[in-house]
């Protein structure tokens, strides 16, 4: 179950970073590789673990000297499958969280997120005498993305490869993607596969890098703006260029909550009002609702997606008491039907 991408559109433009560190993901996988005769001489393979992995001994009798190595060894990968894994996750995950938090903040929590991973598998390696053996991958650090996008964006719908006899795509919601991957995790923890004794995959990485990121993603959700988006911290009259900057206001685009809706139609039949309004960003009908407000004689259209609406749709005076029937959606253009 792979997934291809997601429909939570970014306000911000290109995720340059998050396409940084896929490329320097691969930069290093091919260096590994061409430094290891593609990982079949296993010395040198041993070799290069050892020196940039994080080895759970070392980080917990050596630190803080062993702690650039938690830092490496979030950039190397074990074997194609595993970097293509890796990077797969991602691209379709990261670009949003970098739209959200900003540049900066970003690549602080992705590397605060592996931290966390690659501590709390180190703990449980020690604690069972597996710590001496290295452990790589950005799979930690992921799992934050994992866990902070699961609670900044829980509307979000996932299209998703499934492979079962033969392939097919399907659109998963987020709140039922996400659980199970770290269902799946627990899991495979609690009967015995955790870390190198099974299949050289730290789960415990995994838990603990997702849930730092989803304690980030709650605590963001709480903080009030004047914290999150801080405008900057200058020099008294100096007029130099702020320190912190809104991710929110940049200038290259609009917030898509703030972009001007079409006003919508409203079409007076027999026995009906029908309401013509042009919506995009939702998935269908049930983003939608309407309500009628008897004083103002206007229709109030609220919806959420990845963009949010508030619109209002003026009635004729002969409306006395309409009540809404259905709403339909298709194509961007939702028709809501009243009853006269």
């Amino acid at each position: 179950m792979f997934p291809l991408h997601d429909d939570t559109e970014r306000m911000h433009g290109r995720p340059y970073l998050n396409y940084g560190m896929i490329a320097i993901n691969v930069i290093v996988f091919i260096w590994q590789a061409s430094s290891t005769d593609f990982f079949s001489n296993e010395g040198a393979v041993e070799d290069m673990f050892l020196a940039y992995g994080s080895v759970p001994d070392r980080l917990f009798n050596d630190f803080p000297a062993s702690a650039p190595t938690i830092i490496t060894s979030m950039f190397m990968h074990g074997g194609v499958a595993h970097i293509i894994g890796n990077m797969i996750f991602l691209f379709v995950f990261g670009d949003n969280i970098e739209d959200r938090f900003g540049r900066v903040k970003y690549i602080l929590l992705y590397l605060g997120w592996g931290a966390v991973a690659a501590l709390a598998h180190s703990a449980y390696a020690v604690s069972t005498g597996s710590g001496d053996i290295p452990a790589v991958g950005a799979s930690g650090a992921i799992s934050g993305i994992l866990g902070a996008y699961l609670i900044m964006y829980p509307r979000a719908k996932i299209f998703t490869v499934i492979m079962a006899f033969f392939l097919y795509t399907v659109r998963i919601p987020v709140l039922i993607y996400i659980p199970f991957w770290f269902v799946l995790q627990v899991i495979l923890a609690l009967i015995g596969q955790l870390g190198p004794a099974g299949a050289g995959v730290a789960y415990l990485a995994h838990i603990g890098g997702f849930a730092a990121g989803a304690a980030t993603g709650l605590l963001w959700r709480v903080l009030p703006d004047s914290i999150k988006y801080k405008e900057g911290v200058t020099a008294a009259s100096s007029g130099s260029k702020p320190l912190f900057r809104n991710p929110m206001i940049r200038k290259a685009r609009p917030r898509i909550e703030d972009v001007a809706a079409v006003v919508p139609e409203v079409i007076e039949g027999p026995d009906y009002y029908e309401v013509i309004a042009e919506i995009r960003g939702v998935s269908d009908a049930a983003d939608i609702s309407a309500s009628y407000d008897a004083n103002s004689r206007q229709v109030k259209i609220l919806a959420r997606g990845s963009r949010k609406y508030e619109m209002f749709a003026k009635l004729p005076e002969s409306a006395v008491s309409p009540v809404v029937k259905y709403i339909q959606y298709l194509n961007g253009i939702a028709r809501i039907r009243l009853t006269k």
